[in-house]
């Protein structure tokens, strides 16, 4: 029954390009509760984790050029270096979250709290904007944003 149970785990795993370590290291059974994992250096690119249980993972040096992240909790999580180019992360929460460094070139980010988040040297070039809560975040220079920043950075 056990190995049944694996192996149905490791099928699923190998069909979305994620690691039978993550899966084994996190102990989850769904597939879009992933919040804690360890997941750093994943390849993951146009992945749909659309409404996904994100939430303090460790996504750093992630590939996750052009997924769909709408609607995705990330709020505290580490996503460092990632490349997030073309991403789709409308009404994503990344409040809290770590994205120094990540590459957002081409993201949605229309709706997204990104309240508090770490943004200090990430690539926002072509980004879409409107309605985004940049409130507290930390900017790409390292300045941070006004209490109410919404669709742009406005300085404190």
């Amino acid at each position: 029954m056990k190995l049944s149970k694996f192996f149905i785990i490791s099928t699923v795993v190998l069909s979305g390009s994620i690691s039978v370590s993550a899966v084994m290291a996190c102990g989850f059974t769904d597939i879009k509760d992933f919040h804690g994992c360890d997941m750093s250096g994943e390849v993951m690119k146009s992945r749909d984790l659309s409404g996904a249980n994100l939430s303090g993972a460790d996504l750093s040096n992630s590939d996750l050029q052009d997924a769909n992240l709408s609607g995705a909790n990330l709020s505290g999580a580490t996503l460092e270096n990632a490349d997030l180019g073309i991403a789709n992360l409308s009404g994503a929460d990344l409040s809290n979250a770590n994205l120094d460094g990540a590459n957002l070139d081409g993201a949605n980010l229309e709706g997204a709290n990104l309240t508090e988040a770490l943004l200090y040297r990430s690539s926002l070039q072509q980004v879409e904007m409107a309605g985004a809560n940049l409130s507290r975040a930390v900017w790409l220079d390292g300045s941070v944003c006004a209490d109410v920043s919404i669709g742009e950075c406005t300085p404190r």
